[in-house]
C-alpha cells in the first residue's frame, strides 16, 4: 500500500466513477485500476463496487476510505510541517469563486496569497455555486465561496457576508441625466432581463422573491458570465440584477449605473464552503483566513455602492 494507491482510491470513491477520477488525476484509466487492483489484492478485499452507473464503496472500501483521508490529511500536515521548519506554510489550495465575486476578490486574493504564503500554491476557479459544492465535496477544490447553498452533511457553511442586489441598466446619456432613484421591484419585473440560466443561486434568488409577491421576471436574454451580461446591457441590449461590486472591474463600467431595488430589497448570503469529511489544513486556514479579511472590505465596498 503506498500513497499514490491510496490517493488514486480516494478520488474514485468520492467521485464514483473511474472515468471522473481518471480526468481529475490526469492519469490514464488503465493505470488507475491497476492501481486500485493491486491495493484490493494487497489488501484482500473488494474495495469498490464496480456498475453500470460507475463505482461505490464496499463496506470494507467505506473503512479504508475513512482511515485513508486521515493518512492523505496527515502527510499534508507533514509537508506543511517541513515548510515551516524552512519558515513558511507550503502546499496548494484550490479556492472557488462565483463569477461576480471573482472580479473583485481574484486580484487582491492573489496578491496577499503571494505576500502571506510564498511557499505555498494557489488555484482559483470560477463556477456556478451548486457546481463548486460538488468539486468540494470530490476534492477538487478545497474551499469555495458560494450564494445561499442548501444544507448538506457533506460540508461545512460558514457565512461571510449578505450582500444587497441592485439593477444595473445603462447609464443615461446627454448634458442632464436622471438622477439614480430606487425601483419596486413589481417594476424591475417588467424590465427585459439579461440574467443566468439555471440552476444559478442570484437567478434562482430571483425568482424565489418575484414569486412570493405573485411576479415572474422578464427574461429576454440567459447568459451566464457577468462580463458578457455587462456588456450587453452597456450596449443597450437589457437589464441584470447583480451585487453592486460586480461593476468595479467593468470593461465599460462608465456606460453602467445602478439602482437600489426597494419593496422588498432582494438580498444573497455569500457563505464560505469546505468538505465536512477532509479536516483543514493549516495553509487551508490561512487562506481562509485572508478570504475572510478581504471580504470585510468588499462588504464595506458593497454597502457604500447602495447607498
Amino acid at each position: 500500500m503506498d500513497l499514490k494507491q491510496l490517493e488514486y482510491f480516494v478520488r474514485v470513491a468520492e467521485l464514483g466513477s473511474f472515468t471522473r477520477a481518471s480526468h481529475a488525476l490526469g492519469v490514464v484509466q488503465p493505470a488507475l485500476s491497476r492501481q486500485i487492483r493491486a491495493l484490493e489484492v494487497e489488501l484482500r478485499q473488494h474495495l469498490l463496487l464496480r456498475n453500470g452507473r460507475g463505482a461505490v464503496p464496499t463496506e470494507a472500501g467505506k473503512v479504508l476510505l475513512a482511515h485513508a483521508r486521515g493518512i492523505l490529511h496527515q502527510v499534508a500536515r507533514a509537508r506543511e510541517e517541513l515548510g515551516r521548519v524552512r519558515g513558511a506554510l507550503a502546499g496548494r489550495v484550490a479556492v472557488g469563486l462565483p463569477p461576480s465575486l471573482a472580479r473583485t476578490l481574484a486580484v487582491p486574493l492573489t496578491r496577499a496569497f503571494r505576500r502571506a504564503l510564498p511557499e505555498a500554491t494557489l488555484t482559483l476557479a470560477e463556477g456556478l455555486s451548486l457546481a463548486m459544492m460538488d468539486q468540494v465535496h470530490q476534492g477538487r477544490l478545497d474551499l469555495a465561496l458560494v450564494y445561499n447553498p442548501p444544507a448538506s452533511q457533506d460540508h461545512h457553511i460558514e457565512p461571510l457576508f449578505d450582500e444587497t442586489l441592485a439593477l444595473v441598466q445603462p447609464r443615461p446619456q446627454g448634458l442632464h441625466e436622471d438622477p439614480v432613484l430606487p425601483i419596486r421591484l413589481a417594476d424591475v419585473a417588467c424590465l427585459p432581463l439579461i440574467i443566468p440560466s439555471r440552476p444559478n443561486a442570484l437567478r434562482v434568488q430571483v425568482e424565489a422573491t418575484m414569486a412570493t409577491l405573485g411576479l415572474k421576471p422578464t427574461v429576454v436574454l440567459e447568459i451566464d458570465g457577468v462580463a458578457s451580461i455587462l456588456e450587453l446591457v452597456a450596449d443597450g441590449m437589457g437589464c441584470a440584477i447583480l451585487p453592486p461590486h460586480a461593476l468595479s472591474h467593468a470593461a465599460q463600467a462608465s456606460k453602467l449605473q445602478t439602482r437600489p431595488i426597494v419593496e422588498p430589497e432582494l438580498h444573497t448570503h455569500v457563505t464560505l464552503v469546505t468538505s465536512a469529511h477532509r479536516p483543514i489544513t493549516r495553509t487551508q486556514q490561512a487562506v481562509i483566513q485572508l478570504i475572510q479579511d478581504l471580504t470585510t472590505h468588499t462588504r464595506a465596498f458593497s454597502d457604500r455602492s447602495n447607498r
